[in-house]
Parts: C-alpha cells; structure tokens; sequence
C-alpha cells in the first residue's frame, strides 16, 4: 500500500492534500471538519490586522455547461479578531496534533511580524506562509503582492521572519510578475525554507451589462479580484517548472497551488515537482468530500507505476520539459481518423480549413467520414482536440524515429533560414488553396437556403 505521508521542509503531513488559505480554512470549525474529511494540512486564512471586506465578493467565467471554470474574489484577509483565530488554532492543534496546520501571515513592520509570528507559535501552528500574493485591497496598503512583485522588499521581510520564527517558512509567490524566479531566488536568499504558488492571478472576469461595472458589483462598481480555479492551472503548472528547473531554487521544497480538483491535477504537480498541494476553488466548489478522489486516485496511480511514497515520482517530468529550440524537428506525426468511432459532425474539418491547414476533405463519396490529406497534414493536433469523439482522431508517428535535429542545431550550423523567401523555411512548398478558392464555397444565407 502507497504510503502518502510527506515532510514538507519539517513539516509532516499523512497526505499532501492540503487547503489552501481561503474561505475554507476561515475557522477552526471548518479546518477540524476538513481533517476529518480526509485532508491532511490546512493553511489558516490570512491572519492580520482585522479588516473590512465588502458584499458582494465572489465572481466566475463558465464555459458552456461548466461553472466555474474560472473564480475571481475580492474578499481580503481575515476579519475576524486574531484573538478568536488563535483560540481555535490552539484547539485544532491539540485535537489534530499530526496534521499541518499552517498560519499564513500578512502584516507591515518587522514589530508586527515578530507579534503575530510568537502568537501564532503559541497556538501550535506548524508551520507559517507568508502571503506575499494577495492582488487587491491589501497590496494598495504595501502588502500582499506589492511585495511579491518587489523581490528586494520580499528578502527584507522573510529575513525578518527567519530571525524571528522557530517554526518552518513557506514563502508564497505572486505569479502577477513577468519572471517568477526573481522572487523565488530572493525567497531563497532569504534562506526560507520553502515556496508555495501561484496565489490568485490580478483579473477582471466580467462586466454587468446592465450596471456597466466589473464582476462582482460592489453597490454599481467593482474592481479587479484574484483568478483561480481550473483556469488557472496551466499557468500554476509552467511557474512551478520554472522554479524548479533553476538552479538556486531546485531544492527548495515548493507546495503547488492553483486549479487543482482530482488526482491527475495531483500527479501532474508532483510530476513537476510539488512535494505539497493546496486546493481551494475545487473545495469551495464541490466541498470539503473531494478528498477522499484524490485520496483513491492517488493511490491507484502509485500502485500501478510501482511508487511507495510521492517523492518517487516528485520531478520526473521535469528533464522532458525544454525550451522550443531543443525540441526535435525531424518527428512527424499525421493525424488519422477513425471510421468506426466517427459520427460524422465535420468539426474537424471546419477546424482545419478555416484555423490550420486545409489538410481534412470531406466525403464525395456518399459516405459519412472526412478523411486526412496527408500531404498537407502538419500533425498540428487540432483535429483530435476539437473531435467530440475521444480516440476517434488520433496522432500517427510517420518518421522512423532515427532523425533528430533541433533549431539550435540548426542555428549552429547556420542552416536556419534567414532570408525573407528562404528555401529552408519549414512551410516552403505546402500546399495552399488559391485565395479566390475560399468564395467558390457553396454556403448558406440568412433565409436557409443554398447559395454559391
């Protein structure tokens, strides 16, 4: 049996599923109930200086039959009394001694963090996250990401921290920066202990089309809120590969956050790296039970690979992630249809003619099946990601796998192209319709009926 137990940089955890500071980790109640579901860490809401949050504060882009594919909030920090917060701390503490349960912080002088860093180790928190993320209302005050966006201002504080805290340091970034390992090197200078990220993304996902104002509407107005959810995870994903492919931060412990809601989501962090994950959007979503998938299929996916414990598998994705230049251009796939799974939609024909290459004819035969034109096919992949259908369309490899060269080979050998009409120039000779082709197609007009 998959043994799922971490430490993560000294704090022990019997799983990695951890809940992110949120909504869902705003009380003791709700921590205790999360543990009780299966969770194996908590990171406390924000604690602070009690602030003042505004109705309404949530706001998300559906896409077709799927809500919340993306969440927004504008809701700040705890508003609760610090004192109550480390009254139930204390509580969670003693009842869940070997769960993590981790006071994430935000304050302004080195005073205050010294404070509040004594108060909540008294309380018996675990660990501490610094939360250098949070994209509105508290970065107006030079918090929250107006820090994570200053790596200068970051290595300040988190020395204060180290000084004062005898308890583990996750550092939590901002990804609202052009280059995420300027903060996360400073973090590592700083000699914290360990990185989370992302925090929410700086967004507006909408406007009211009746107040004119951004989602959600504060009293006819709005502003922009923090974007997470499944959305975000690509972008979660590709900052924690950039983290953890450089050389001074590699080896820093880093908890992964942002769109995470099943195993795979799971997987695919660990793969990259994560050692930890933080969920919040998911379990706002469908509650605190989804746990207990990640739970199975976690285990099921360890068992069947042969893994006893994450770090197993922690990073192997890691080498197979490069840069453009050192990708091979001599592989060739052609796209392939299946004419047993077809149902005959034309979505991947549309696809290709009007978004890539021209490279699917329908059918003139009588028959129901586009096929592929393997002469223009570039193996782009549109096709099997529009088909509705799963394996109907799939990827053929047609080279023969003994050819590689990349565009940095190229470039060293100067053989890239590198005039304006270059023969060398990878889409020279393929085939393309005729401009005046794209009018003599029969369509449709408004009334319905035939039209060339």
């Amino acid at each position: 049996m998959p043994d799922l137990s971490i430490d993560f940089a000294g704090i022990k955890s019997p799983n990695p599923f951890w809940l992110a500071s949120a909504p869902p980790t705003n009380s003791g109640y709700q921590v205790m109930k999360a543990y009780d579901a299966g969770w194996g860490g908590a990171v406390w809401k924000t604690l602070g200086m009690p602030t003042i949050n505004v109705s309404s504060r949530y706001a998300a882009t559906n896409y077709r039959d799927t809500r919340i594919s993306g969440f927004s909030n504008i809701e700040l920090i705890s508003d609760r009394p610090l004192e109550d917060n480390l009254r139930e701390m204390r509580e969670v503490t003693k009842r869940f001694p070997n769960h993590a349960t981790i006071a994430s912080l935000m304050v302004d002088t080195r005073e205050q963090w010294i404070d509040i860093i004594k108060m909540v180790e008294d309380a018996g928190a675990n660990g501490i996250e610094l939360n250098f993320g949070c994209p509105h209302g508290m970065c107006e005050r030079g918090m929250g990401s107006a820090v994570g966006q200053d790596p200068k201002a970051l290595k300040t504080i988190v020395e204060w921290v180290m000084d004062a805290a005898s308890i583990p340091v996750i550092t939590k970034l901002s990804p609202n920066i052009s280059h995420i390992t300027d903060p996360g090197i400073a973090a590592v200078e700083a000699k914290t202990d360990a990185i989370s990220l992302i925090n929410t993304i700086k967004s507006i996902v909408g406007i009211d089309l009746d107040s004119y104002a951004p989602y959600p509407v504060v009293d006819g107005k709005g502003t922009n809120g923090g974007y997470c959810g499944p959305a975000v995870k690509p972008i979660a994903m590709h900052m924690l590969k950039e983290l953890k492919k450089h050389p001074l931060i590699k080896d820093t412990p880093i908890s992964g956050i942002g769109g995470i809601e099943n195993w795979r989501d799971v997987v695919e962090y660990i793969l990259l790296g994560a050692t930890s994950v933080q969920v919040c959007t998911a379990a706002m979503h469908y509650g605190f039970g989804i746990v207990r998938g990640m739970e199975d299929g976690l285990k099921r996916f360890m068992s069947e690979k042969g893994y006893n414990t994450i770090y197993d598998f922690a990073g192997k994705a890691l080498p197979n992630v490069m840069e453009w230049k050192d990708l091979n251009l001599k592989y060739d796939v052609k796209a392939n249809i299946n004419s047993d799974k077809c149902i005959g939609c034309d979505l991947c024909y549309i696809a290709c003619d009007d978004g890539a290459h021209q490279a699917i004819a329908l059918p003139t035969d009588g028959s129901r099946i586009p096929s592929i034109i393997e002469e223009n096919c570039v193996g782009c992949n549109l096709c099997s990601l529009v088909c509705p259908v799963e394996e109907c369309i799939t990827m053929v490899q047609k080279d023969d796998g003994t050819k590689h060269n990349t565009w940095q080979q190229l470039t060293d050998s100067e053989e890239i192209p590198c005039t304006w009409n270059d023969d060398r120039a990878g889409g020279k000779g393929h085939y393309v319709p005729e401009p005046i082709k794209a009018l003599e197609s029969v369509r449709k007009d408004r009334s319905g009926a035939r039209a060339k």
